[in-house]
């Protein structure tokens, strides 16, 4: 491996907070690697740096750290797609999809995405850096990302920043800056969201287009999280879940023998259509519904979820998510499963109770992440800075209020013809539980007519998908082919 560092600073500028942490404002570093995908060797640059955000006077308010991979000897860059990806939190870094999916390189995890010591990160022989550049961006407060102060100290009003609406809106001017100094304006776009992600891709998506004046050719939803239905409560937020509970509980092998003995797939459109058709008008009588009818509906909950139906009665058949990954194998094994990837196992203090003690699988994610991320930006991408690594940031309170990301994303469509939508969603997420995303498509164009332009796509894994190998695999090549799908191929952008 050829590597050079450069660091350009093109304002030779830097802020120190008081305890004398310096913040690069806007700096890079830049490198030279191979790697092998697909079994086709070739080079790649790597740049991690620090991009400021300015105000309205034109000052750095904030600077953000990015990883820009482009491949070299490219000959015309104007026709190679440019990624912008995003993960989510809100808070997270850009650290899961860049160090375990798409990037150049991945953890050193077992096929199932278990951590492995000695921690560390190897090549990525599925990346989509054979057919796109990508950059991996954070947001503020997140990796090295910070906010700046002013020339008396003072750091800018965070309720600039944090909440759907102003991190929307930052991120689009931050990204016409990216693009104009990368001079990747003839580029066909992509936006890729993980979790929040998603409602922030969404967002931008149109702020892109009528703000800075820049149009996408996709956007693609990693396991998205949508607020107009995560956490409202009601008869559509809980009935949703329920299809999620089938696949955990097919996993644990919990489900009646007429479901265990059938495959996966084959169950789920059964668990699905009775969540949509019976369950939501079940839930919506609320305290009115007949007792044979609620008795009925319970037991077929039940038959799905495996969960004893006593507990589903006594919730009145609105079970959350919380209450089922402590509850469905706690008379077999006394253990608790995973949130965001309910194939993670727990134990908890008491068997009691309603809710795990803790997130199994994140504990376990971070065990492998937080040492290569650090290890990987250090050693092989050579940026050194005493900031620490935020793999979540502080970025509360969040203000959620005024989220039209999902029509912003139906009107960004109706306005740019060119504009395509995948979405990828593990069975096994209990988070943004997949069922929901194919709601949210569903209900970002209620008129139908560019449902054909949008994809879903289900892998047997939860929020993170490509940590298991097999999903690794599957989705970076569901990714190219949405790439190659979403290609203008000559045509001019009309109806």
């Amino acid at each position: 491996m050829k590597k050079t560092c450069i660091y350009t600073c093109l304002l030779s500028l830097c802020f120190t907070y008081a305890q004398q942490l310096s913040v690069p404002v806007d700096t890079a570093v830049v490198s030279t690697h191979s790697t092998v995908v697909k079994g086709h060797r070739f080079s790649y640059t790597a740049e991690i740096g620090m991009q400021p955000v300015w105000d309205e006077e034109g000052n750095p308010v904030a600077s953000l750290m990015y990883t820009y991979y482009t491949r070299n000897n490219v000959k015309d860059r104007s026709l190679r797609p440019l990624i912008i990806s995003f993960n989510g939190g809100p808070g997270s870094a850009s650290v899961w999809m860049h160090l375990a999916y798409t990037g150049p390189r991945i953890l050193k995890v077992d096929d199932e995405g278990y951590p492995v010591q000695p921690y560390g990160f190897k090549s990525n022989p599925y990346s989509i850096l054979d057919v796109a550049d990508i950059v991996f961006v954070n947001p503020v407060n997140t990796g090295y990302s910070r906010l700046l102060p002013d020339d008396k100290g003072e750091l800018p009003d965070r309720e600039k920043f944090f909440g759907i609406n102003q991190d929307i809106q930052y991120l689009a001017g931050w990204i016409n800056t990216f693009v104009s100094r990368k001079n990747r304006w003839e580029s066909p776009k992509y936006l890729i969201g993980e979790s929040y992600g998603g409602t922030r891709v969404m967002g931008l998506s149109l702020a892109l287009q009528e703000q800075q004046w820049m149009y996408l050719n996709g956007v693609i939803l990693v396991s998205p999280a949508d607020y107009k239905v995560l956490r409202v409560g009601g008869p559509v937020s809980s009935a949703l879940n329920l299809p999620y509970y089938t696949a955990a509980a097919w996993y644990h092998k919990m489900l009646p023998e007429a479901l265990q003995s059938k495959d996966l797939l084959e169950i789920l459109p059964e668990a699905e259509d009775f969540a949509v058709n019976t369950l939501i008008p079940a839930l919506a009588k609320g305290g009115f519904i007949e007792a044979s009818e609620k008795e009925a509906v319970g037991q077929q909950m039940a038959y799905y979820s495996g969960l004893r139906p006593q507990v589903i009665q006594q919730h009145n058949l609105d079970v959350p998510n919380s209450f089922f990954w402590k509850e469905l194998l706690r008379d077999k094994t006394g253990q608790t499963i995973g949130r965001l990837d309910s194939r993670y196992l727990g134990f908890d203090r008491k068997e009691s109770g309603t809710r795990p003690d803790y997130a199994a699988e994140l504990t376990s994610w971070l065990h492998s992440f937080t040492p290569a991320i650090n290890h990987y930006i250090k050693n092989e991408l050579g940026f050194v800075t005493d900031l620490k690594y935020q793999m979540f940031g502080p970025v509360h309170p969040w203000n959620n209020d005024d989220d039209n990301t999902r029509d912003n994303l139906r009107l960004a469509m109706a306005q740019n013809p060119y504009l395509k939508v995948l979405n990828q969603s593990g069975y096994y997420d209990g988070a943004t539980t997949y069922f929901n995303a194919k709601y949210t498509l569903w209900q970002i164009d209620p008129s139908g007519k560019m449902r054909d332009r949008f994809t879903f796509k289900g892998y047997r894994s939860g929020h993170m998908m490509y940590l298991r190998n097999e999903d690794l695999i599957q989705a970076n090549e569901d990714l190219r082919t949405f790439i190659k799908a979403s290609a203008s191929q000559g045509k001019a952008a009309k109806y």
